[in-house]
């Protein structure tokens, strides 16, 4: 999972025009983020639920 989040996150980060301040493929951004975000959620909730045994 962390090797997911990892390139999903460079993959965000190349997309982004810092000098607009857009993406090249908006479409494929969203996704892109929405995965990263859920695969990110999944990372701590995992953390969490392994904490409380």
């Amino acid at each position: 999972m962390i090797i997911i989040a990892i390139v999903l996150g460079g993959t965000i980060f190349k997309e982004f025009d810092f000098k607009t301040l857009t993406f090249e493929k908006p479409a494929l951004a969203v996704i892109y983020i929405l995965t990263f975000l859920m695969t990110v959620y999944f990372i701590f909730k995992k953390d969490k639920e392994k904490k409380e045994m």
